[in-house]
């Protein structure tokens, strides 16, 4: 039950890291600090890195898998380190060395300004996409704490997202980010000592899992049959097959190194060094999140039913097994633990850390797809039409666009609000992956190989397979289907040299 010591709490870590993006971004002052950040350490590109990876994806999304398919749901924290140990090692220095601060910037100048139209659409629509995950999220979590109707937890969280990056840009999530690498990491840890601790390890949580489903209708709910389809579930890292949890971690790796919001964590580091070295950072402490939530879950999983497995017990006759709580869905079951499992000043401190990772991961993308909004998109609309001049700065443009952006999330959430968010945001992934990263690549290590026209038409072709992979449900993963068809179009081309 939430008290007003869990209110006080939240309010507390919110109302800190809001000071803190606020003091950090007191010294924004052009359009350059603002996107990219201008002087930042290992730490702060750390802090920035993890503060957009670590979201309602990582924490909550992480935990809501592990109820439902155990360890299989650790792949999503582990291809985000390893996305970001790929940027580390292999992209951060191209990248700084390309003088540019957009991928799409990069592409351009190889492939001319169609392809950066092109991409620049196309890859809008992924981080979108993402931006909707994040909304979901903060709405799920307001709700909860709050008792307010969706819409306006909505509103509020977008209101909130805006604050964190509106007048601090990238160096305000970076500031704020190394803050939450504490907080979130102390609350990862204590989540993962206090289940280790009540299940009694990994036998307890097996033995939780088996008690649960010992009731027939409840297992037959969830598509198991018997006792090795069960252990197969949550205690194989492949429990949902290794093409498609292999495809689901391919595209968290390729989506990190496709993604704005973390070249500009890449761009924000003072040296290639430390750039490099934040990256390494950030691919270190990602997984070790990733475990402590993926216990919560299967800990949760062993002495919770959902409010529909609750209704198909009551349906076949049988009673809720002793000693099992209800929660509404799935996606409930961090919240749960820490309200129900937690003392109430420590499980406020969680509660608003993990808001405000949502937070954060909300406004990095925020302003990602802001930055692509203006000096791409907007940018080469007034090429085209002869502009020199605008009536607001770049700056100004840059911060309006974010408005736009989140004002746009809330009114597509409020159409898809029974969206799963991990579906979210493995679509929004593997999308920005197919759409640049081919160009990307080819630009940055073997520009002169692939006519501008084949290479532009192969971003929109891989799309539209991979969403009609997703759409049509085709077996493995839909990043398969749309690598490989952009791949495709590529192939069917003679090198221009």
């Amino acid at each position: 039950m939430i008290s007003w010591i869990h209110l006080l709490g939240v309010v507390a870590t919110v109302a800190l890291l809001l000071a803190i993006s606020w003091w950090s971004g007191r010294r924004v002052k052009d359009a350059r600090t603002f996107i990219t950040g201008g002087n930042s350490g290992s730490w702060m590109v750390c802090g920035a890195l993890l503060g957009t990876l670590a979201g309602g994806q990582s924490t909550i999304g992480t935990a809501q898998l592990a109820f439902c398919y155990g360890l299989s749901a650790w792949w999503f924290t582990i291809g985000a380190g390893l996305g970001a140990l790929v940027l580390g090692l292999f992209y951060a220095g191209p990248l700084r060395r390309s003088g540019c601060s957009t991928l799409l910037e990069v592409v351009s100048r190889e492939y001319g300004r169609k392809a950066e139209t092109v991409g620049s659409i196309l890859f809008l629509i992924g981080i979108f996409i993402s931006i909707m995950s994040q909304v979901l999220s903060s709405s799920a979590m307001i709700g909860s704490l709050f008792g307010i109707p969706t819409l306006w937890a909505s509103i509020l969280g977008a209101v909130l997202i805006m604050l964190m990056v509106l007048f601090g840009g990238i160096r305000s999530a970076g500031v704020g980010g190394i803050v939450k690498l504490v907080l979130l990491y102390l609350c990862s840890l204590v989540a993962g000592v206090v289940v280790w601790h009540i299940a009694g390890g990994l036998t307890g949580l097996r033995d939780g899992v088996d008690a649960v489903y010992q009731s027939p209708s409840l297992a037959q709910f969830n598509g198991l049959t018997d006792v090795e389809s069960i252990h197969h579930r949550y205690g194989s890292p492949f429990a949902r097959g290794v093409f498609k949890d292999l495809g689901g971690c391919l595209s968290l790796i390729l989506g990190v190194v496709c993604t704005q919001s973390y070249a500009q964590c890449i761009w924000s580091a003072a040296t290639t060094p430390k750039a490099r070295r934040g990256a390494l950072l950030c691919s270190l402490f990602m997984p070790i999140i990733g475990a402590a939530c993926t216990l919560v879950g299967i800990y949760m999983r062993g002495h919770y039913v959902t409010a529909d497995e609750l209704k198909a017990l009551q349906a076949a006759g049988e009673a809720l097994p002793a000693g099992l709580g209800v929660i509404e869905n799935s996606s409930q079951a961090f919240p749960a633990f820490i309200l129900k499992h937690l003392p109430a000043w420590l499980g406020g401190l969680m509660l608003g850390t993990m808001l405000i990772n949502i937070l954060g991961c909300g406004s990095g993308l925020s302003l990602g797809a802001a930055t692509i909004l203006v000096r791409d998109v907007y940018g080469n609309v007034k090429r085209r039409m002869g502009l020199t001049a605008s009536p607001l700065s770049q700056l100004s443009q840059t911060r309006l666009s974010i408005v736009g952006i989140l004002v746009a999330a809330v009114i597509a959430t409020s159409l898809f609000h029974s969206t799963f968010i991990n579906d979210l945001g493995f679509l929004s992934l593997g999308l920005r992956a197919v759409a640049i990263l081919f160009p990307l690549c080819f630009s940055l290590w073997w520009p002169g190989r692939i006519k501008p026209g084949r290479m532009v038409l192969s971003m929109p072709v891989g799309v539209a397979a991979m969403l009609l992979a997703n759409f049509t449900s085709l077996p493995g993963d839909a990043v398969y289907y749309g690598l490989g068809a952009s791949l495709l179009v590529l192939l069917t081309t003679r090198p221009r040299h």
